[in-house]
Parts: C-alpha cells; structure tokens; sequence
C-alpha cells in the first residue's frame, strides 16, 4: 500500500470486548478475581517450592518454572483486558504494542516449550522408574528449564523486528485487547506477506512440534498405564495423567485453533474469545491440576505454614 501523504498513527486504541456497562463491569470482576488467583497462587508455588527442599526434584523445578511462567504470561495481556472492561478508551503506543507483542509470544513459545519437556519427565517417571534419577538428572532439569526460555525468547524474534518496520497509517483502533499479530497486520499500510509468512511458520512449527512431543509422551505413558499389573495403580496414575491431558488439550487444542490456520480466515470477534482462554482460563487451570491437587506440594504447604507458626510462638515467647 501507498504510504505517500498518509498520517503516521504514533499509538493504537483497544477495542476489547464491546457492550453495555453493567456487562463489561461483570467481565472486570471476573477477569480480576481469576486473574488475582493466579497470581496468588502461582507466587505461593514458587515460594514452596524455593522453601522446602523435599519439592526440590525435576518435576517440582519444572512446576516452579511453569509457575513463574504464568504470572509473565498473563501480567503481559490482563492488565489491558481489564482496562478495556472499564473504559471505551485504552491505548498503547506503538513501541508498546510491539514489545508486548513480543513478550506475549515469547511466553507462549516458551509454555509450549515447558509443557513438552514436562511430559517428557512424567514419561521417564512413569515408564523407566528404576532408572529416571539417571535419566533425568538435577543438572539435565535444569537445562531442559533454560533451554525451554531461551527457546521461548528465540522464537518470535525475527517477526517481532519485521513488525517494528512496518508503517502504520490508521486507523489506529485494534480489534482485540492485547497487541494480536493478526490485528496488527490489519493495520498495517505496508506489505505484510513476508513477517505474516514468518509469524505463521514460526508459531506452528513450535506449537505443532511441542504438541507432538507432547502427545507422544502421554502416548507411551497410556501404553505402560494399561501394562501395570496392579489396578489402584493403573487408576492412580490414569488419574493423574487424565488431569495434566485435560490441560494440554485446553490450551493446546485454543493454540492451535488462533495460530495454525491461514491468516485470511481470522474471525476478530472469535479470536478475542479464544484468546480469553489461553490467556486468563488456562493459567488458573495449569495452577489447579499441576500443583494444588499434588498431595506433595499440600504437604509442604502445610510445613512451611507450621514453620511460620512455630517462628511466631517463638517470637512472643
């Protein structure tokens, strides 16, 4: 598109989700009280974690990981989802809207990354237990956690500088609540094939790679669940395995849905329901079923509460 003699827009206004007041107040309290559970409860995981040396193991360090995770994930869209609740007018300047661009991806890229390396320790767990301390080592975990973060912030790096040298010439308004790569490119005067073909591949090669991954791990662990001889132990780990699938499919199944597809066929108002799922919905359920239904982790819960209590007696004595 001609460029010539058009004004340069300088920020982009959200649209978010448009109705009546009453109806975009209920949103707000919605979004804010599952917003504020998830940062409760992911801090509180982190905290456990760092606090008791028992939870100190690959799977507890990948949980750890996934949990501070969740709070850059969801902090880097919510806040705007909320504001957009509350006014008919939010902005964010272009700078802004890029760099959060590429945080948002960066988090994606990395949870898909941390999700398959998470299926990967269950399945050494599950289906070679006499020799998973080997396979698994504290300094393999730790590595697998770092490369699944540097992976992440790789990914999305060249589309984010192709989209920091595009020209935007208005409208100005986005059609979602947080900078999406399809309602930027919808606003873009220049040409957009080539960072639309990039995002595009770069986004379904890491979420399709990390869900085959991550499918072929639970596959292995179906197959060896079905082999135990003993029945409680078959129905104690399908249960926990049903549960972390529950999970993967959710957000997986959202992914894939907003970002394996020809960009042509985007559905704005579709997109922004989704995009509620995998940024709001699917940060509080990882924190449910990973780790507050883990009798481990309410176990060190519960000494680090009576840890506190026995610091207090000791203080008023």
């Amino acid at each position: 598109m001609d460029v010539t003699n058009q004004t340069t827009v300088t920020e982009f206004i959200f649209l978010g989700f448009s109705g009546v007041l009453y109806l975009r107040l209920t949103l707000f309290v919605i979004f804010l009280t599952v917003y504020l559970l998830s940062l409760m409860g992911n801090t509180l995981i982190i905290f456990i974690v760092l606090m008791d040396i028992t939870l100190q193991t690959p799977m507890y360090i990948f949980l750890g990981n996934l949990s501070l995770l969740e709070i850059w994930y969801t902090t880097a869209t919510v806040p705007k989802l909320l504001a957009t609740c509350l006014s008919q007018v939010v902005t964010i300047s272009i700078s802004g809207c890029i760099t959060q661009y590429y945080f948002f991806f960066s988090m994606g890229a990395t949870e898909c990354i941390l999700l398959a390396v998470m299926a990967y320790d269950r399945y050494l767990a599950i289906c070679s237990p006499l020799r998973y301390s080997l396979l698994m080592s504290l300094q393999l975990c730790l590595r697998f956690s770092a490369g699944s973060w540097i992976g992440g912030f790789i990914a999305p790096l060249l589309p984010t500088i192709l989209i920091s040298h595009l020209n935007f010439c208005g409208p100005q308004k986005i059609n979602h609540f947080f900078c999406d790569s399809d309602p930027i490119f919808k606003l873009s005067c220049s040409d957009t094939f080539l960072v639309e073909a990039l995002g595009y591949t770069c986004s379904s090669v890491v979420i399709l790679s990390s869900f085959l991954l991550t499918m072929s791990s639970y596959g292995h662990i179906v197959v060896t669940i079905i082999r135990l001889s003993s029945r409680e132990a078959r129905k104690k780990t399908f249960s926990t395995c049903a549960s972390h699938l529950t999970v993967v499919s959710i957000y997986y199944g959202t992914i894939i849905f907003a970002y394996v597809r020809p960009p042509a066929k985007y559905n704005f108002t579709i997109g922004k329901v989704i995009s509620v799922f995998y940024c709001v919905v699917t940060p509080l359920v990882n924190l449910l079923i990973y780790t507050l239904r883990n009798k481990d982790v309410k176990k060190a819960f519960r000494k680090v509460l009576a840890r506190k209590r026995m610091l207090l007696n000791l203080q008023r004595i």
